[in-house]
């Protein structure tokens, strides 16, 4: 009996292990329509990372990722896989979050934020691989994609490494600040441009005390330092914005903290701006 070629075989292998599957074309992308398919006029919705309401048995719809082993040897299929010229996998239907770290300074950046898991080498970079699912999203950092559910990746070998739990260091990667308002200066710091109401700090000590507090919870950050420094910023401004007590002194021991913790100046900037709109100051 001949072997099967490398991707189907490859494919049923993981599929086996209950990984959703499904074959690349040049480009590393899934198949497009077939003819009966084409601009979605059989009601289906291709290559949307969803299976749509057609039912054509072609992997033209191979966003229905599969497990099913009687599919992937299907005809239809197995004419894809013979032209795939890699295997791809949907993380999130198994259970599953691809951080894809596309270069050094991406895998710099995680060897010192987020705990140890399964690695994979890739082109460029590599993949560390989480047990949890979430959702995906792109760019959360240079060089850092999400890989989970309504995305898929590129199997590239089983990897090495004990796979972790999901932290909620990447899932707070995920979450999105509002964005600004206008367009936020590229300075270090900014003016704290507050005040105004009446100050209820009966000593200088509670705003000392505050601004402390503030720095040590940026400086000890082990994980989601993007997500910490957003989240510390709009502490501060909700508890010390309105009264006047904050001067460019304090904003500047604020941005020093996030700036050693590897924020750059701008996105200390975008952070304040972001929390200050938030609160409506």
């Amino acid at each position: 009996m001949s072997e099967t070629p490398f991707p189907q075989h490859t494919a049923l292998s993981l599929a086996a292990s209950g990984v959703p599957v499904l074959p690349l074309r040049r480009g590393k992308v899934p198949f497009g329509n077939c003819p009966t398919c084409a601009d979605n006029a059989c009601g289906g919705r291709p290559n949307m990372k969803m299976p749509g309401p057609c039912r054509c048995p072609g992997v033209c719809h191979a966003w229905a990722a599969t497990t099913d082993p009687a599919v992937i040897v299907s005809p239809p299929w197995a004419a894809a896989w013979r032209r795939a010229v890699c295997v791809g996998y949907h993380p999130g239907g198994a259970g599953l979050t691809v951080v894809d770290l596309d270069d050094a300074d991406a895998i710099a950046w995680a060897r010192g934020a987020l705990p140890a898991t399964r690695t994979v080498p890739t082109t460029r970079g590599q993949h560390w691989i989480y047990r949890g699912a979430m959702a995906s999203r792109n760019a959360v950092r240079p060089g850092v994609d999400i890989k989970s559910t309504m995305a898929y990746a590129r199997y590239l070998g089983p990897g090495t490494g004990t796979m972790a739990d999901l932290p909620d260091a990447v899932r707070a990667l995920a979450v999105k600040e509002p964005s600004p308002v206008r367009p936020a200066a590229h300075a270090a710091v900014v003016s704290a441009g507050l005040g105004g109401g009446e100050c209820p700090h009966r000593t200088p000590a509670y705003l000392a005390r505050g601004i402390a507090m503030a720095e040590q919870r940026i400086t000890e950050a082990s994980s989601g330092v993007h997500a910490t420094v957003y989240r510390t910023f709009l502490a501060v401004l909700s508890t010390h914005g309105r009264c006047g007590c904050l001067t460019d002194t304090h904003v500047t021991r604020l941005f020093t903290a996030a700036q050693r913790k590897g924020e750059t100046a701008r996105h200390c900037t975008d952070a304040w701006t972001n929390a200050r709109t938030t609160l409506g100051l």
